[in-house]
């Protein structure tokens, strides 16, 4: 779970499959040039009904390699590891009383090792992600809780100042609005991942945050239940980030994420938003259409202008128009190349990244809030005929552009703001359109030399 996380490459999407749900909102938001993940395939008939999130955000999680452990674990360890990390707890103001209730029963689950241990890697592309982020079940459900919660969803927006659409979206992709909450024991989980040691700071960190957590009262330790990864509640919130953004909005003394009312969840991820810098009234993003000859080379998230320089070149919205100064600074962002979909993302695109920083995830909370609100499909195309480079097609690719000249910096495997530079030069250099699409063809003309 921890490192096998993979990234944007262009606009497919290459991911570490995981069994089960995963972290969703972390503590610290992710440096705006980011990468990208995506969420597992699904059979087409599970698409609405399962939470589609993409896997094992770990941007967050302490840096550096995983730390190697034996394949043997034991009950007996396990217990020790238990009686040691909570003296631990005790120090750091963690009541006995507490610490009893919380890992009363708890053993080693040997089950949350195994989906630890054993993710494999997948490639999905963005737009099959989006056949089922922005399914029409999903925007039809999707509705339909706005519908039933606009009350509480209207009255969240006027605090937090962010739209009730959106977080209905990122509801309906944490767990399908409410459907899928993880039934998974935290405690039990954490414990034994900080034990199992692979991410033993990281786990350990979440498990403390978990006990503060008990400790105030807001949960009980047969109720706090997630995914085997730690991500908890409607909107799949990791125990830092409940203690950093939480709120107890029906006012009844806790701070409720897990149960049937979703308001605490929902109003949690709203204030999550807003502290991260929504902006009310703000595009995630609008589609446009670019003019024939627009300059590829100004596109990606790493550049910024304003919507007079836009304007001037000719960007225009899809639904017709130029775009206004009262949204602020954008990017063009093209996640399917120079042929598909184009973009123009404002500042808010980077705050729902915060939430999940893949491009995936973040395209698909917008799009689906659009949807939801009563918005337009994109207008524009994908690829279909592309698929997704793997793991190994990435490192490639890397060395390949370094060795021709265009340096990646550092050949990683991620496919970020770095390497796409590095192909836009490449494409230039070759007379191919720079619009920095990491592609299979791409790659294939690298090999010829």
């Amino acid at each position: 779970m921890l490192t096998l996380r993979v990234f944007l490459t262009g606009s497919l999407i290459l991911a570490a499959a995981v069994a089960g749900a995963t972290p969703s909102a972390i503590m610290r938001p992710v440096p705006r040039p980011g990468t990208d993940v995506s969420p597992p395939a699904l059979p087409s008939e599970l698409a609405v009904q399962a939470s589609i999130r993409p896997p094992m955000r770990m941007a967050a999680a302490p840096s550096g390699p995983v730390t190697p452990v034996a394949d043997e674990v034991s009950s007996s360890g396990f217990r020790v590891w238990i009686a040691e990390f909570s003296r631990r707890a005790g120090a750091e103001g963690i009541s006995q009383q507490t610490l009893d209730q919380a890992f009363a029963g708890v053993s080693l689950n040997e089950r949350v090792i195994e989906r630890d241990r054993n993710q494999s890697e997948f490639s999905r592309t963005l737009w099959d992600y989006l056949d089922s982020a922005a399914s029409d079940a999903r925007i039809a459900n999707g509705r339909a809780a706005l519908r039933d919660h606009r009350d509480t969803l209207d009255a969240i927006e006027r605090r937090y100042g962010v739209e009730a659409e959106i977080v209905a979206a990122v509801w309906g992709l944490e767990s399908a609005y409410g459907s899928f909450r993880g039934s998974v024991p935290i405690i039990e989980a954490m414990a034994t991942l900080a034990y199992e040691g692979r991410r033993a700071e990281f786990f350990e960190t979440e498990l403390m945050a978990a006990l503060r957590i008990l400790q105030a009262d807001d949960i009980d330790p047969a109720h706090m239940q997630g995914s085997w990864a730690g991500a908890m509640g409607h909107t799949q919130f990791m125990p830092t980030s409940f203690l950093a953004h939480a709120v107890d909005f029906t006012g009844d003394g806790r701070r409720d994420i897990w149960g049937d009312d979703p308001a605490d969840a929902l109003a949690s991820t709203a204030r999550y938003l807003s502290e991260n810098g929504w902006t009310h009234g703000q595009p995630w993003a609008l589609e446009v259409d670019l003019p024939e000859d627009f300059d590829f080379s100004q596109s990606g998230e790493l550049i910024e202008r304003d919507a007079a320089h836009w304007n001037a070149m000719g960007v225009r919205l899809a639904r017709g128009g130029g775009l206004v100064p009262e949204h602020g600074a954008s990017s063009i962002l093209l996640p399917a190349g120079h042929t598909g979909v184009a973009l123009v993302i404002y500042e808010n695109f980077h705050v729902i990244e915060t939430y999940n920083p893949a491009d995936a995830y973040v395209i698909g909370v917008g799009h689906l809030a659009d949807r939801i609100g009563g918005g337009p499909a994109f207008r524009g195309g994908w690829p279909r005929h592309d698929r997704a480079l793997t793991n190994d097609e990435r490192f490639e690719l890397q060395r390949r552009l370094t060795a021709a000249g265009f340096s990646t910096e550092r050949i990683d495997g991620i496919v970020g703001p770095l390497t796409i530079q590095a192909v836009r030069e490449y494409q230039a250099a070759e007379g191919l359109v720079p619009d920095g699409y990491a592609s299979e063809a791409l790659l294939r003309r690298l090999r010829r030399g």
